[in-house]
């Protein structure tokens, strides 16, 4: 009896916890727009937990709850306005990109992407080198190398996770180009968030939707999900 009602309720969850996502990014994205710190300090800490909670009722791969969680904590310590902070933070989400790319397995990706992907990161690199802080450049630079790598491999689960996987990229830089004293876009903090929970959201549904590689194995793996 236990095994038939445990789907059940994992599955009247789904809704409730993607609504939740929905309404805290919603509460979050204004709180920074409208310039309210308490909006913003007290939405951000819940954004990763609910969409990790809505994976794992959709029965989502460890790995990708994993991910999600360990962006919860990327999150969580960049709201601490510190060098050290910035770095655990940074550390943090470096390790939901390894998540990433494992969950990933090793189906192949288009040659052409991966080659667009390193002109763009050295390029970013090499624009931005001279304008960030002499202690974070080679940090900085090995994190920008692990995302554009998840990323580009993003794409082996198709289109959504493509494109949150470049949402994310295009996230992190306009924090880079900000802690490098480049001009910003109006509203800066918006544009980093929106385009962070996009690709977030697009990630977890692209993992969601697609079927296992040939291969993988089933460790941190689901069985086929629609999106």
């Amino acid at each position: 009896m236990t095994t038939d009602t445990a789907p059940d309720l994992r599955e009247r969850l789904v809704r409730p916890l993607l609504v939740a996502f929905l309404v805290a990014s919603a509460v979050d994205l204004v709180g920074v727009l409208a310039d309210l710190p308490a909006a913003h300090q007290t939405a951000k800490p819940l954004l990763m937990p609910l969409l990790a909670g809505y994976a794992v009722a959709r029965r989502g791969p460890r790995l990708l709850v994993a991910a999600l969680l360990f962006g919860w904590g990327g999150d969580t310590f960049l709201l601490f306005d510190s060098d050290l902070g910035f770095l655990v933070g940074m550390g943090s989400f470096a390790v939901g990109h390894v998540c990433y790319l494992w969950l990933f397995g090793r189906a192949r990706s288009s040659v052409p992407v991966g080659a667009g992907y390193a002109v763009v990161l050295a390029t970013v690199v090499a624009l931005l080198w001279s304008g960030l802080p002499e202690g974070l450049r080679v940090p900085m630079t090995c994190y920008s190398l692990l995302l554009a790598a998840m990323a580009y491999r993003a794409g082996t689960l198709g289109r959504y996770a493509a494109v949150g996987g470049a949402l994310f990229l295009l996230s992190d830089t306009l924090i880079a180009t900000g802690i490098a004293d480049w001009p910003q876009l109006p509203a800066p903090g918006f544009w980093v968030m929106s385009t962070y929970l996009a690709a977030q959201f697009l990630l977890t549904v692209g993992v969601l939707g697609a079927r296992p590689a040939a291969g993988r194995t089933a460790e941190g793996t689901a069985e086929p999900v629609s999106p």
